[in-house]
């Protein structure tokens, strides 16, 4: 295997966007727990956001309050569509160093970049502004999250050398997905030369909990390994990785995810062949590709939890699981000020901020008629 920035960099990421709660905030003391576990484990990239609600509060006091600043590396992100203006947006930085208290960050990332987008990033001269921040020493490394095509991909890397990494949604099952184009893109940032830094190994948890057919071959594969095991493995088996997030929720998903890549090994060609069985499973699969990322929520002005819709509509789609799937939409409609799915008015603000591209209308339209 080649060279590239950051190959040292321990492969198990810890993503901090779905941390641990304790009512309706974040419980700092489970996430404590959890960041010893994995700073002793030898693990030491952990990924927040400004945009993380209560991320970055909460990893003051279970990390940068509590241990050296060496032992550690941090990742946060600048957001441009939630900004008005450029001297908002140059704010952000500014937020989520006082939120932190980390006194400098070590990878800073323009957030989420994709067709609808990236002009604004241009427009407020954010990459000029995020370099005078590493010339400075507050930013370390300066990237980008993406969740668009490998067109504007190669457009953004060759405008933009001075972005050292970027971070890409890789897993097995969007490998080949024309909307995600996950393996384009891999193959657009390693033809720049650049590292990558990877998010989503196990799509908001879709591949920890397959569809049946998909969890009985990995456990007639490794009845010992766990299915997201098998993801997060892929996705760092990877030339040009620096590390692999897992957005651990607890401490079971934490020991887990050491178990394995406390002293990581590759994927073998034979494990290599079932997460190609694997594919073809999926690719038969109905189930909506939703992470829970809930960007598609901050914009909906009928208040309907998209994500949750979706959670119980794949019981039915994956699994057969239709009453199931009926008793988990009640759930998530049920709960004070959400809206039913067949409240969309087809306004169209969540499509335009779904990093899946999914047609969230036409599968809101579906849930409406079926679980309802």
């Amino acid at each position: 295997m080649t060279s590239w920035f950051g190959k040292e960099t321990p492969k198990l990421g810890f993503g901090l966007t779905r941390l641990p709660k304790k009512g309706i905030g974040i419980d700092v003391e489970q996430t404590s727990q959890m960041v010893d576990k994995f700073l002793d484990a030898g693990f030491t990239y952990f990924d927040t956001a400004r945009v993380y609600a209560g991320s970055e509060s909460a990893i003051k006091k279970a990390l940068v309050d509590r241990h050296p600043r060496e032992k550690y590396t941090l990742a946060t992100k600048l957001y441009a569509p939630m900004a008005p203006t450029e001297g908002i947006a140059r704010k952000q930085f500014q937020t989520s160093l006082n939120r932190t208290g980390a006194g400098y960050i070590d990878y800073y990332l323009l957030h989420s970049l994709m067709e609808s987008n990236w002009k604004k990033y241009e427009r407020m001269n954010l990459w000029g502004y995020v370099r005078d921040l590493k010339d400075q020493g507050l930013v370390r490394h300066l990237g980008f999250s993406f969740h668009g095509g490998p067109e504007l991909l190669d457009e953004l890397l060759t405008k933009h050398p001075e972005a050292e990494f970027v971070q890409l949604q890789l897993n097995y099952a969007d490998w080949e997905d024309k909307s995600i184009t996950s393996r384009a893109n891999y193959e657009v940032a390693r033809s720049h030369n650049r590292s990558i830094v990877v998010m989503e190994p196990v799509k908001g948890g879709r591949l920890a909990n397959p569809p049946r057919d998909v969890a009985e071959l990995l456990r007639n594969a490794n009845p010992q390994a766990s299915a997201a095991s098998w993801a997060i493995r892929f996705a760092a088996s990877l030339d040009g990785i620096i590390t692999v997030l897992s957005g651990m929720s607890n401490l079971n998903q934490l020991d887990d995810n050491v178990s394995y890549m406390r002293d990581f090994k590759p994927l073998d060609e034979n494990e290599r062949e079932v997460i190609r069985k694997a594919q073809v499973l999926l690719g038969k699969s109905s189930a909506i590709e939703c992470t829970a990322c809930r960007y598609c929520c901050k914009g909906c002005p009928m208040h309907i939890p998209i994500p949750e819709v979706f959670y119980a509509l794949n019981l039915k789609l994956a699994n057969g699981q239709i009453d199931e799937a009926r008793r988990a939409y009640a759930t998530a409609v049920g709960a004070s000020d959400a809206g039913n799915a067949a409240d969309c008015i087809a306004c169209g603000k969540c499509e335009a901020t779904c990093p899946q591209h999914l047609p969230i209308i036409q599968r809101l339209a579906e849930a409406a008629e079926q679980l309802a």
